[in-house]
């Protein structure tokens, strides 16, 4: 799932984290998986999710930045890569965010939070340097909302 968040003063929240896959550090925002009842991060199961959506959502927006808000709204779910997958992201906005710890990740995530306005994350967009498509498209239906 991807959550665009935002917090008390209207600056959204971004990760910022080193991507194997185009060897790079991206700007994104908080995401992340739901977790299976059988312990397991890939591969076939009869009863994969041990947690709905939104749940998810909440724990991996507190776990990577430290935050959590009172105001989620699902926007969107949509098969990430359906040409070569079988996964779906779910969209989900949470506003009025608050900071109640530190980030709480596990021992493979390496990331640092950043706070970004609008025309912030606009321009990262146009110069390339937020470059997840998901995280694009979430940034397009939250403005639209």
């Amino acid at each position: 799932m991807v959550i665009v968040a935002s917090d008390t003063e209207g600056k959204y929240l971004c990760v910022r984290q080193f991507r194997q896959g185009i060897r790079q550090v991206t700007t994104e925002f908080p995401a992340g998986g739901i977790e299976r009842k059988d312990g397991r991060e890939y591969g076939a199961s009869q009863d994969i999710s041990a947690e709905d959506a939104l749940e998810a959502a909440k724990r991996e927006l507190l776990e990577e930045t430290g935050y959590k808000s009172e105001e989620w709204k699902h926007l969107l779910t949509v098969p990430s890569n359906a040409t070569i997958a079988d996964n779906y992201a779910y969209i989900f906005v949470a506003r009025n965010c608050y900071r109640v710890s530190e980030q709480e990740l596990d021992e493979t995530e390496f990331l640092n939070v950043t706070k970004h306005t609008a025309d912030e994350i606009e321009s990262l967009i146009k110069e390339g340097q937020f470059q997840h498509a998901i995280h694009i498209m979430a940034w397009l239906l939250a403005l639209r909302r």
